[in-house]
């Protein structure tokens, strides 16, 4: 039997107990702060291998170990996880993906930046298209590339050279 066949690693395998809850595709895990003499929770989605958010948790009464965990608390903890992965996910979006839409030549056009984070060769693409929504130039740059509105007017008034080159 594998780890995974163990029914504790099971993610449909609900767990509650005081310091382990697993369900609607999350665990939540008490853990010993290890900065102080508190207590944390580690909030992970199901099949990733880092928590998606860890934080603070609330001393019991006799003020040594951690409050039990429960239904509600998982529920909030579940709520908070997910909307915390959420911002992370249209935060990076925002920064892969760009656009602006800028005047040139008396049309308005818009100009995109998409960067590809890949380990080993990471680049952007910058395009541009017209109103209607036709492609009027797309090529490949720097992933530091710098879109702002000069830079995309710049491009689109010289005619959509790959930046750094001449226009000739």
């Amino acid at each position: 039997m594998t780890d995974f066949d163990s029914p504790s690693l099971d993610p449909d395998n609900k767990i509650q107990q005081p310091r382990l809850w697993r369900g609607d595709g999350w665990t939540a895990s008490v853990i010993k702060n290890e900065d102080d003499d508190g207590w944390a929770v580690a909030m992970i989605k199901d099949a990733e291998p880092e928590p998606a958010l860890v934080g603070p948790w609330t001393m019991g009464r006799d003020k040594k170990n951690p409050k039990p965990l429960d239904g509600p608390a998982f529920s909030t903890l579940v709520k908070t996880a997910k909307e915390f992965v959420r911002r992370h996910e249209q935060q990076l979006h925002a920064t892969l993906h760009q656009s602006i839409a800028v005047t040139s030549r008396g049309a308005r056009v818009t100009v995109s930046l998409d960067i590809v984070p890949d380990e080993d060769n990471p680049y952007a693409v910058l395009t541009a298209q017209d109103e209607a929504g036709e492609q009027l130039a797309q090529v490949r740059v720097a992933p530091a590339f710098k879109l702002n509105r000069a830079s995309a007017t710049a491009w689109a008034d010289g005619n959509f050279p790959k930046p750094g080159t001449a226009n000739n």
